[in-house]
């Protein structure tokens, strides 16, 4: 079976997740149907909705203390992921949607701190803390390549000017 990430590794045998995700960004804005990418569609936006629903089902098992404790402000922090996400895209300006995609990334980080806390507490079964940290650290990379290819969207376009 090939490797998925066999065109991305490095000599070293580390994979170039730049490239990764920079060429699957690429991809979905080249889409030949669509001049523009729906919020919905974007992948980023899809990964960090599916997590914030994975940690509100996983928290609202908790009791009352910890939900009102931890739970509340894990549940909101990976909220904002996806509502920075949402925001800045709703922005149509290249500089307030990258300053909302690193907000989005702020509350990123905050979501593994809390992911962490809440493990070390044992409040997190291992299946429910390996699917949401698989997310959680895959996610800085996709924000990273969004905000580069933005940033690069932005100067192709002054310079049309």
């Amino acid at each position: 079976m090939a490797d998925e990430f066999e065109n991305y590794r490095k000599p070293d045998k580390s994979i170039d997740w730049g490239k990764y995700y920079g060429e699957r960004l690429r991809e979905d804005l080249e889409t030949p149907e669509k001049k523009i990418i729906e919020l919905e569609d974007m992948h980023i936006f899809k990964l960090a909705d599916e997590l914030s629903d994975y940690v509100w089902n996983v928290v609202q098992q908790w009791d009352w203390f910890v939900k009102k404790t931890i739970g509340d402000q894990l549940v909101r922090s990976a909220d904002s992921i996806a509502a920075n996400i949402a925001e800045g895209y709703g922005r149509y300006f290249f500089g307030e949607y990258a300053v909302f995609l690193y907000y989005a990334r702020g509350s990123l980080y905050e979501t593994k701190v809390w992911v962490e806390k809440a493990k070390r507490r044992g409040l997190l079964k291992d299946g429910e803390y390996e699917y949401i940290i698989e997310r959680v650290n895959r996610l800085p990379k996709e924000l990273n390549a969004v905000i580069k290819n933005i940033k690069f969207q932005q100067k192709k376009y002054i310079k049309k000017w």
